[in-house]
């Protein structure tokens, strides 16, 4: 079985071809610019050629688009938008259209003499075209993406709590198992508008799985041995805009932190991490230093063990809760893609054993057994 597994960052998409005729570390593994990045890219060279632009495609993560388009504006120079790729800036229109950008219909966008950026968080024809420039068959039976969605959140309505109240609505309504944050294409809840919007870019060809980035890489760090034999952990991501840290019991969730990265110290992650153990961790206070909150099911007496993954875990160098650097299948850029093909184990019952044998086996060539 094939499963292309995309995680989708701010600064990177790791996408990973996992086949399970052999070991996984022999798949192809592919750590590419974020769509986001390619997006804010486009926007740069237009700036630069003193050119409109002119977005259409869908809702997708804003970033570096969101702020190459007000360095675009800020130019002097003008910016369109259908309203489908207008909510990738804001929510609300209004607000988009505050910030300088032109609404249009599809039609209009056609016809504008403008540099044109196409968005969506998932480009299949790219992946496409990349594994064949490879000689890689670009075929699949299964998809597992995972993006980072805030949610529709009513108009006045805080993001971050917007975010975080469904998060929470999810554990108390018993899903404790990480695994429980997986969806398939027709569960993804309306509210979760980007997931939406990639569900609708994919289409139905083949299966596809959907997930947050944050959660993907807290099941990709279980991938890790040494993480997974700890009874009580800690598995945190230190991303490049958001830390999200689970307290788990075996594979049960005591526990959830959710941070904005730039906001945190060393210290002030420190504290948090182990509050979130303790089980004193204070939800409010979370949010009002910016973050998105914390909930607490259980906690234990001490954390007892701390992994942490992501690509701003150098912020927690030289602390003094010995963080476990999580490495699942060697890698831990890919973590989130492993999360992502352990999602389908848990959702795809027919092919639960191939997958996790495939992930277990080592070797060259997991389907061969030589005598």
């Amino acid at each position: 079985m094939k499963i292309l597994a995309i995680d989708v960052g701010t600064g990177t998409q790791d996408i990973l071809l996992f086949d399970s005729t052999r070991a996984v570390e022999n798949s192809v593994q592919l750590v590419m610019p974020a769509p986001t990045v390619i997006a804010a890219q486009r926007v740069r060279n237009a700036t630069a050629a003193r050119s409109s632009v002119v977005f259409t495609g869908v809702n997708m993560g804003g970033g570096p688009v969101t702020g190459a388009l007000s360095d675009h504006i800020a130019a002097g120079l003008s910016a369109f938008a259908t309203s489908s790729a207008a909510v990738t800036f804001d929510d609300d229109l209004d607000v988009v259209r505050r910030m300088g950008v032109v609404i249009v219909s599809q039609e209009e966008a056609d016809r504008l003499p403008a540099a044109p950026v196409r968005l969506a968080d998932v480009d299949l024809l790219m992946v496409q075209r990349a594994l064949e420039a490879f000689e890689v068959e670009a075929e699949w039976d299964a998809l597992a993406i995972a993006v980072f969605d805030h949610g529709n959140a009513p108009p006045g309505y805080s993001d971050r709590k917007y975010r975080f109240d469904h998060l929470r609505s999810n554990v108390e309504a018993g899903g404790t198992e990480a695994a429980s944050f997986v969806y398939l294409a027709e569960e993804v809840p309306d509210y979760l508008t980007r997931m939406k919007a990639v569900v609708d870019t994919v289409g139905d060809d083949v299966p596809l799985l959907m997930t947050d980035t944050a959660v993907a890489a807290v099941l990709g760090s279980l991938e890790d041995p040494h993480v997974a034999a700890q009874e009580y952990k800690v598995v945190a991501n230190l991303g490049n805009e958001h830390t999200l840290a689970f307290h788990l019991h075996g594979d049960q969730i005591l526990g959830i932190l959710e941070h904005h990265t730039h906001v945190l110290t060393r210290e002030r992650l420190e504290q948090h991490l182990t509050e979130l153990a303790t089980g004193a961790s204070d939800g409010d206070a979370v949010w009002q230093e910016q973050g998105h909150g914390a909930i607490v099911v259980g906690g234990s007496d001490e954390l007892r063990f701390l992994s942490i993954i992501g690509p701003m875990r150098g912020m927690m160098e030289g602390s003094r809760l010995q963080p476990y650097l999580a490495a699942p299948h060697g890698s831990m850029m890919m973590a989130g893609s492993y999360g992502l093909v352990r999602g389908w184990a848990e959702r795809m019952p027919s092919h639960r054993e191939e997958i996790l044998h495939a992930l277990r086996a080592v070797g060259e060539d997991a389907g061969h057994h030589h005598h």
